[in-house]
C-alpha cells in the first residue's frame, strides 16, 4: 500500500503548502508524515501494509486545527486529498 495527498485552500482558491501531514497505524505509531510542497502535495507519505490507519491533516485555517480520518487501505496506490477554508473541509478517494 502506498498513499499520497494533496491540501486545496479553497476559500483563497491555491494549494495549501506547508501543512503539516501524518499517517497513523493502527497500533498508534507513526507509518509516516510529510509537509505539502509549494503545490500542496506530498507524493509519497508512506508505504506499508494494508489496514486501518488514522490520517491527519493540521490546515492553517482559523477553525479547522486538525483533521483526522480513520481510512481502510488495501493493496495499491491510493490518493487522500483535503479541501478547507475557514468554513468547511471535505475529502475523498482520489486517483
Amino acid at each position: 500500500m502506498t498513499i499520497s495527498t494533496h491540501v486545496l485552500d479553497t476559500e483563497r482558491g491555491r494549494p495549501a503548502a506547508g501543512v503539516r501531514v501524518e499517517l497513523y497505524s493502527t497500533d498508534g505509531s507513526l507509518a509516516g508524515d510529510g509537509v505539502t510542497d509549494g503545490d500542496g502535495r506530498i507524493a509519497e507519505l508512506a508505504e506499508g501494509e494494508p489496514g486501518t490507519y488514522r490520517l491527519v491533516f493540521h490546515p492553517p485555517s482559523p477553525f479547522f486545527k486538525r483533521v483526522e480520518l480513520e481510512l481502510e487501505l488495501g493493496d495499491g496506490h491510493v490518493h487522500v486529498p483535503l479541501l478547507y477554508s475557514s468554513y468547511g473541509c471535505a475529502s475523498y478517494r482520489g486517483s
